[in-house]
């Protein structure tokens, strides 16, 4: 690639961050030619692909369109279509996620996403070899699907609200959950495969098959997802509560809910923001676009007004260093908490997020505190403390995906 397209790359980029998302996050047009997207992907990989414990956040945002390139998802790396529905960003080549080990051993591919894509993988197969921490949400994968690599090791996983054309093979996946999808087949089974209103899931029941199923999800919220529409405007769709549901959510296109202009959210950097900031912004009635990147954090971010959301890019990490919590939430209606990880700091926090006060006793079914895709660590990165990962005082609260990890590895370890 030469200068030229060089400075025509930047431009792009230029052009579709706004708003300002910072340094940390890429945003592709489909009129970008495609080596130079790939470009951008291949650096991004490079520094993640083996960054199991580093400091880099990313998130790569695909306008609307149509796309030929190869997206290897690496650590901290976040990938997301931008349309209303998956179908309305197509990429033509694939999104996969490979095993971090030799021998094909994926039990350590933690801490990566993507979303609202519809992948032609090439060869007609999607491979998603992961364990904890990854999500597949608002995906339609046109051929088949397999979550392991040559059957090596894995121990994921989550698939939500999405459509898989062809068969998913779970293979030698130790675990899955899938909720609310819909698929041609299914094979596998290992430890315990559960499915949650999945439209067509596969044959048999616990213990042979291990499999565990629930034929409608009782309630849920799907997560908050930011949206680009045809005039170039961003906004967040607030999807609505939905009880006894099966299957996905976007046969019919757009996913029943709210939609926020991007000018009610605050998007903070970590290296322009303080929780100071932060929180001035949520008690002006501002919601919270967290953007890539390690927040330090000298007290916790309160969020206190009903229905306020707090979406996190690339897996934006909350880290308290004076041993208070990362954060809190008022007993409220309606607040969503979705795309972070929770990281211990160095002096021991009593919490590191606590939904509602202790003594909490309003009730909220009808309009329920939701979490989404948090994701809590204590040491690995380093040297961490924490009485209590995640404490729940409100009552309703769903709780649609976590993974609280003590780590057995890195530094810090128990």
């Amino acid at each position: 690639m030469n200068a030229q397209q060089e400075g025509e790359v930047q431009l792009w980029l230029t052009k579709g961050a706004k708003p300002e998302f910072g340094p940390n996050v890429m945003v592709f047009d489909s009129s970008m030619p495609s080596q130079a997207i790939q470009k951008q992907i291949d650096a991004v990989y490079a520094t993640q692909e083996h960054n199991e414990f580093g400091q880099q956040r990313n998130a790569l945002l695909f306008l609307p369109g149509d796309y030929s390139v190869d997206v290897p998802v690496g650590f901290y790396t976040e990938v997301i279509g931008l349309g209303a529905s998956p179908d309305a960003t197509r990429i033509a080549g694939n999104v996969h996620a490979d095993a971090n080990h030799e021998h094909n051993n994926a039990t350590t591919t933690f801490w990566r996403a993507a979303e609202g894509l519809s992948i032609k993988a090439a060869g007609g197969t999607m491979q998603w070899a992961v364990s904890q921490a990854v999500s597949l949400r608002r995906m339609h994968v046109r051929g088949d699907l397999v979550l392991h690599q040559n059957r090596g090791w894995a121990s994921g996983g989550w698939m939500s609200d999405s459509l898989v054309d062809g068969n998913v093979d779970s293979g030698s996946q130790q675990q899955w959950i899938s909720r609310n999808c819909d698929w041609k087949s299914w094979t596998g089974s290992n430890w315990n495969m559960v499915f949650v209103g999945v439209a067509h899931p596969p044959e048999g029941a616990w213990p042979s098959p291990p499999y565990t199923k629930v034929a409608r999800t009782p309630v849920v919220r799907e997560k908050p997802f930011l949206q680009v529409n045809a005039a170039g405007e961003f906004s967040v769709r607030v999807p609505e509560l939905s009880s006894d549901g099966v299957g996905i959510t976007f046969r019919g296109g757009e996913t029943a809910g709210e939609t926020i202009p991007i000018a009610r959210f605050y998007i903070a950097r970590p290296d322009v923001d303080t929780v100071e900031t932060i929180n001035a912004q949520l008690h002006q009635g501002k919601n919270l676009i967290l953007t890539p990147g390690i927040y330090e954090l000298t007290a916790p971010i309160r969020a206190t007004r009903p229905h306020t959301v707090v979406l996190g890019l690339g897996f934006a990490t909350l880290r308290p260093m004076k041993g208070t919590a990362a954060m809190t939430t008022a007993d409220v209606d309606g607040i969503e908490i979705a795309g972070l990880l929770f990281d211990a700091g160095p002096s021991e926090s009593p919490v590191l997020l606590e939904v509602g006060p202790e003594g909490s006793r309003a009730r909220h079914a009808k309009d329920p505190i939701t979490l989404h895709d948090v994701f809590f660590r204590v040491g690995g990165a380093g040297v961490g403390r924490a009485k209590v990962n995640l404490r729940i005082n409100s009552n309703d609260t769903l709780v649609d995906h976590t993974w609280i990890w003590r780590a057995d590895h890195g530094a810090g370890v128990g």
